[in-house]
């Protein structure tokens, strides 16, 4: 794959204070086009993107997989379309520097979708909640005796084969947006790795891990995706 074209889509629901610093930290000659979706903040968090050079585009509805799917719409629209998607989160506890490492593996046509993989990665200390921790283990466990494949993370931090998810036909709007893609591509039979990333405490508070609301609804729905497509 020489010279591919790579877009970063960032899902950002009241990330003004960070949202540009993650664009701005992205590698330049690595990647064609930063699209931003504005999912329904209050705040800043356009004006910022925008100001730091990314393509800002907004979902009024809220809901991390519909942000997802509204910058997969416009990448598949563009009169170029990608040949690698990134997806990347708003809130700058991943390293954007890292998705050199992650598109590699990629671009030397090894394999299909990369994972970063905190657990595998250097992880500051308070970065994830113990439920987060756990939530991670009992969802790759459920992975790897349901569906056969082995992950040690549903990081957010991830790239894959613009074609290849395209074919996954995602449906997820919630929660659930980072197991069907794992759960589906093992099913696929695509050619699956992932890569050790580091992971920090993120700017602002956090609107799922950070209430005991958003915890135990993240956790229901992705326990209910892996048993839905089982």
């Amino acid at each position: 794959m020489e010279q591919p074209v790579i877009v970063v889509i960032i899902p950002a629901f009241n990330e003004e204070n960070s949202v540009g610093n993650v664009i701005r930290e992205i590698p330049k000659e690595l990647v064609q086009e930063v699209i931003v979706v504005n999912n329904n903040s209050n705040d800043q968090t356009a004006v910022q993107a925008a100001q730091a050079g990314a393509t800002v585009l907004d979902e009024p509805v809220q809901g991390y997989g519909r942000a997802c799917l509204r910058g997969i719409a416009y990448a598949n629209n563009r009169q170029q379309k990608p040949d690698i998607v990134v997806f990347l989160d708003a809130d700058y506890s991943d390293y954007p520097v890292e998705m050199t490492a992650l598109v590699k593996p990629i671009v030397e046509e090894k394999v299909d979708l990369v994972i970063g993989s905190r657990a595998l990665g250097n992880r500051q200390s308070g970065s994830m909640t113990p439920q987060q921790v756990f939530g991670n283990w009992l969802a790759t466990t459920l992975l790897r005796w349901l569906y056969g494949v082995r992950y040690t993370d549903l990081g957010p931090f991830r790239a894959m084969r613009f074609d290849k998810l395209l074919a996954l036909q995602m449906q997820d709007t919630t929660y659930g947006w980072t197991v069907e893609m794992q759960l589906k591509a093992a099913k696929q039979g695509l050619r699956i790795m992932e890569v050790p990333v580091s992971y920090r405490r993120r700017i602002g508070f956090s609107k799922i891990s950070g209430t005991v609301k958003g915890t135990v609804l993240a956790g229901y729905k992705i326990i209910t995706t892996i048993f839905k497509y089982w």
